[in-house]
């Protein structure tokens, strides 16, 4: 939208905005589209642009901010803050983001390094692999079809809602676990499933029933089962670096012939917000046939 301006004001040309802001007059349009710097005045006879001199301050803001690969929408809340304090407030926000995925990319080469350099059976020998035994369970759940970016977030709250809701199923009977039906990643959208094992089935039956369809929430028995696992760190759990967890176990089982009997899971048996980065949290799980699976649990990886 067009400003208001005093008719006694000197405005600029477009042009001559644009020489004096450093931005081209097809940046400018750009702009003024995107209702991230709107000029001053619009001539209704020839569409001409024109901008008041003390804009040119915005201008530069936003051409700056787009060096850093902004994205508009980003930079359209950053010019839009108010007073320096707070724009710079929006800035050290979106930095922040900035420096987590590259730290994340980073970690992700390094573990590709790894495996192109053959280094997959060194990075696997950090891990100890053992099978155990679980019985049957009566779970409640949630399900999503999910992007990874997305999955830390969901994991936390999806449980925490299943934790709620166990209360009036007899209580928790197990460690919360997550399962995963179908690959999650940046591009394949799973879905997942956030599993709580609880006490009371009939219970379960009528807290689903209720909840109806909401969130995908449904009630099952999970059977019992030998997992091949390995525990990991609180650290570890964050992508890429809990890849080579499940890749680990995975050649354990190849070496020992197992064959998979179900979809992979995390198995979250400790307290998370208590946790250090160093405690281990987590089990990486997949279901192993049992009758091919014969050596007792504590079998390590060596």
């Amino acid at each position: 939208m067009t400003e208001t301006v005093d008719v006694d004001e000197e405005l600029l040309s477009i042009g001559a905005f644009a020489a004096r802001s450093r931005l081209s007059a097809k940046a400018l349009r750009l702009y003024d589209r995107l209702g991230l710097l709107a000029p001053a005045r619009v001539d209704a006879d020839t569409g001409y642009r024109y901008y008041r001199a003390d804009q040119v301050e915005r201008a530069r803001l936003v051409a700056l901010l787009r060096q850093l690969d902004m994205p508009l929408a980003r930079i359209a809340e950053v010019v839009d803050a108010g007073d320096g304090a707070a724009q710079a407030r929006r800035l050290d926000a979106y930095w922040a983001d900035v420096e987590a995925r590259h730290a994340s990319r980073r970690t992700l080469a390094g573990y590709l390094r790894g495996r192109l350099s053959g280094r997959s059976l060194e990075m696997y020998g950090k891990f100890t692999v053992e099978t155990v035994d679980v019985p049957e369970q009566v779970v409640i759940t949630e399900s999503r079809h999910i992007l990874a970016d997305e999955l830390p977030a969901w994991i936390g709250a999806s449980l925490g809602r299943l934790e709620e809701g166990a209360r009036a199923c007899g209580g928790v009977t197990g460690s919360p676990f997550v399962v995963y039906h179908s690959e999650v990643s940046v591009e394949s959208d799973g879905p997942a499933e956030a599993c709580v094992p609880v006490a009371d089935a009939a219970a379960a039956r009528a807290w689903a029933a209720e909840r109806g369809r909401a969130r995908g929430t449904t009630v099952r028995v999970e059977p019992a089962m030998r997992l091949a696992r390995t525990r990991i760190a609180k650290a570890q759990v964050a992508h890429p670096q809990i890849l080579a967890a499940f890749e680990a176990v995975e050649e354990w089982m190849r070496e020992r012939g197992l064959t998979y009997a179900g979809p992979c899971r995390e198995i979250y048996f400790a307290d998370w917000d208590a946790a250090g980065p160093e405690d281990l949290v987590c089990d990486v799980a997949f279901p192993v046939t049992v009758a091919e699976a014969e050596a007792e649990p504590g079998v390590t990886a060596g």
